[in-house]
C-alpha cells in the first residue's frame, strides 16, 4: 500500500494529485497518492471514501475492506450515522461477495440499526432492500426478490440516487427474465446498462451493473443483448488502462462472444489474458470460466489432450466441466462415459434454464449411446423450455434438438422443417459453427429422402465453413461422410450401403443403430430392404455380396 515516492511533496500535494487522478479514472495513481497522503496524515472522510474505491478498482479488495471499516468509524465519530450506515452496507455487500456470510450479515444488520434509528426517510433505506432482493433470488423466491428490488428502485427515484436505481433495475431485470417476462425484464436490464454506459453512475457501481446485467442476459439466453453490452463493457474497460476490477469478467464475456461468432483464433489470446490476470491478482471464478472456454475451443479444433487438460483445470477451480467434457468423450469414442456424465449433471441441475444449457449435448450424447427415448425426452424438455421462455437462442436450440432426434428416428421428412428452421435461426444469430453443423444434418436428411445432389451441396458448404473455422474433426467427419456418397449397384441407397458395410464388419442391428444415430427399428427396415434388393436372406450372404461388389472398403 506504500507510495512509490514518499519524499515528493507534502501530504496536501499528495491529496491534490490523488483527487486529480481519481477524477481522471487513473485508479492506480490515485491509490498510490492517497496511500502516500494517508501515511503522512489521516485522510478526511471524503478522501478516505475515494481511497477505498480506488483500492477496489485496482483489485485490492482486502484494502477496500479495511478502509471501509475506517470510513465507518470516522462517520460514527462525527455522528454522521447515515453515512456510517452506507459504509457498513458496502462492507456487508463486499464480504458477502467473498463468501463471508457471517461477517456480511453482521455489517448489514449494523447498517440497518443505524438507519432505523433515524427519524427521517433516507436513501440508505433503499440500499438495504438490495440484500433482501439478492437473498430472494438465491432462495428462488422471485416474487419476494422482485418486491424488494422495486422498493429499492422507488426509493432511489425519490432521492435521485442513480446508483441505487441502476442496481435495483438490473436486479429486477434478472428476476423478470428468469421468470419468463422477457420484454419487461429486458427493458429493465437495458435501462440499467444505459445508465452505466452514459457515465451516470459511480465507477465501481458502473462495473457492478455491467457485469451483473450481462450475466443476466446470458442466463436468460438474450444473446443479442449480451453481445451488444459486452462490447460496451469492453470499451469502458479499455478507456481505463489502470482498471483491474471487472477486467476478468469482461475478458471472459468477450471470449464467449468470440467463440459463439466463430472467431476462435481471436478468443484464445483473450483467454490467455484472463490467465495472466489471475496470476497477478487471484480471480478464480474468471480463470475457471476461461479454462472451460479454452477447452471448448481446443475440442472444436481437435486438440483432445489440450481440451482434456483445460476442462480438468476448470473443474479444479470449481467450474462444472460439462457438457464440454462429455462431448470430448464422445469425440474420443467413449459414448458410455459421455452418457454417464450427462446423466449425472442433469440429475443435479433442477433449474430449468440451466438445464437448457445441457440438453443439446444430452441429445447428441444419448443418441450416440443408443438411448433414443432419452434423447427424445431431452429434446421435448428443451422445446417446452423454449415455449415458456421464447428467445431466439432457445428456439434455435430446441429446433435443432427436435430435428436431430427425428432424423435419428428415421423420420427424415418430418426432420427437414425443424432442421431448416434451426439453420435459419442460427444464421440470424451469427453462429457459423452451429449453422455448419445444421448443414450436415440437412445433408443427411436430403440423402435419406433420395436427393443426393442437395445433400452433396449441403456437405460441401458445411465443409468449407468448418475449414474456415478451423474445426478439424468436423472437416474429417464431412470428408468421411461425403466419401460414401456414390452410386451403389442394384439400387441401394447410400444409407443402405452404410448398413451393409456395418453388417460386413459383424455389427448387430442394435450396434448399427447406435453408430448411425437411428432407431433399431429403422435399421431393421434398411436390412430388410437391402436383402430384397441384392437377393440374399442371411447376413453372411450379404457380407459376401458386399465384398464381391467392392463396397466394404469403398
Amino acid at each position: 500500500m506504500g507510495p512509490k515516492e514518499r519524499t515528493s511533496g507534502g501530504g496536501a500535494d499528495a491529496v491534490g494529485r490523488a483527487r486529480r487522478a481519481y477524477g481522471e479514472s487513473a485508479w492506480a495513481d490515485a491509490y498510490e497518492a492517497f496511500g502516500e497522503a494517508d501515511a503522512r496524515r489521516s485522510l478526511e472522510a471524503a478522501d478516505l471514501d475515494r481511497f477505498a474505491w480506488s483500492a477496489a478498482l485496482v483489485g485490492h479488495e482486502d484494502v477496500l475492506l479495511r478502509l471501509l471499516e475506517r470510513l465507518y468509524q470516522a462517520h460514527m465519530d462525527a455522528r454522521a450515522h447515515l453515512r456510517a450506515a452506507r459504509a457498513a452496507f458496502w462492507l456487508g455487500m463486499r464480504l458477502a461477495s467473498q463468501g463471508e456470510q457471517g461477517r456480511a450479515a453482521g455489517w448489514i444488520a449494523r447498517s440497518a440499526r443505524l438507519v432505523e434509528a433515524e427519524p427521517e426517510a433516507s436513501v440508505e433505506q433503499g440500499y438495504l432492500h438490495l440484500p433482501g432482493a439478492l437473498g430472494g433470488v438465491a432462495r428462488g423466491d422471485f416474487d419476494g426478490a422482485l418486491a424488494e428490488a422495486r422498493e429499492a428502485d422507488a426509493i432511489g427515484e425519490r432521492f435521485g440516487e442513480k446508483d441505487l436505481v441502476a442496481l435495483a433495475r438490473q436486479l429486477q431485470g434478472r428476476v423478470l427474465t428468469q421468470r419468463g417476462s422477457l420484454e419487461e425484464g429486458t427493458a429493465r436490464l437495458d435501462d440499467a446498462l444505459v445508465a452505466a454506459a452514459s457515465g451516470e453512475l459511480s465507477p465501481y457501481v458502473t462495473g457492478l451493473v455491467y457485469c451483473s446485467a450481462i450475466t443476466g442476459c446470458n442466463e436468460a439466453y438474450i444473446a443479442e443483448r449480451a453481445r451488444e453490452w459486452t462490447t460496451a463493457l469492453a470499451e469502458w474497460v479499455g478507456a481505463q488502462p489502470q482498471l483491474v476490477a471487472f477486467t476478468g469478467h469482461c475478458l471472459v464475456q468477450r471470449a464467449d462472444v468470440l467463440i459463439a461468432t466463430g472467431a476462435w483464433s481471436e478468443a484464445l489470446p483473450v483467454i490467455d489474458r484472463v490467465f495472466a490476470r489471475h496470476e497477478r491478482r487471484a480471480d478464480p471464478e474468471a480463470a475457471a470460466g476461461a479454462w472451460y472456454q479454452r477447452g471448448e475451443v481446443l475440442r472444436l479444433q481437435g486438440d483432445t489432450a489440450g481440451a482434456e487438460e483445460a476442462y480438468r483445470s476448470a473443474a479444479q477451480l470449481g467450474r462444472e466441466p460439462q457438457p464440454g467434457l462429455a462431448l470430448l468423450r464422445l469425440a474420443q469414442r467413449k459414448p458410455d462415459a459421455a452418457v454417464a456424465a450427462m446423466r449425472r449433471v442433469l440429475g443435479i441441475t433442477p433449474d430449468r434454464l440451466r438445464r437448457a444449457k445441457l440438453l443439446p449435448a444430452a441429445v447428441e450424447v444419448l443418441i450416440a449411446g443408443g438411448d433414443l427415448a432419452g434423447a427424445r425426452a431431452a429434446a421435448d424438455e428443451l422445446r417446452a423450455t423454449a415455449a415458456a421462455h421464447p428467445t431466439a437462442v432457445l428456439a434455435a436450440m430446441a429446433a435443432t434438438a427436435h430435428g436431430i432426434v427425428l432424423l435419428a428416428e428415421g423420420e427424415a421428412s418430418d426432420a427437414m422443417p425443424a432442421l431448416r428452421d434451426a439453420f435459419e435461426a442460427w444464421r440470424r444469430l451469427g453462429a457459423p459453427y452451429e449453422e455448419a453443423k445444421l448443414r450436415v444434418h440437412l445433408a443427411r436428411a436430403c440423402v435419406a429422402l433420395g436427393d443426393e445432389d442437395a445433400g452433396a451441396i449441403e456437405l460441401a458448404t458445411a465443409r468449407a465453413a468448418f475449414d474456415r473455422l478451423g474445426a478439424v474433426p468436423d472437416v474429417a467427419a464431412v470428408d468421411a461422410l461425403a466419401g460414401r456418397r456414390h452410386v451403389a449397384p442394384h439400387g441401394l441407397t447410400p444409407r443402405e450401403v452404410e448398413v451393409l458395410r456395418l453388417i460386413a464388419t459383424g455389427r448387430t442391428n442394435k450396434e448399427i443403430a447406435r453408430l448411425l444415430f437411428v432407431s433399431e427399428k429403422t435399421v431393421d427396415r434398411h436390412v430388410s430392404n437391402l436383402f430384397a434388393k441384392v437377393h440374399v436372406s442371411t447376413r453372411s450372404a450379404a457380407t459376401a455380396w458386399a465384398y464381391e461388389h467392392d463396397l466394404v472398403n469403398g
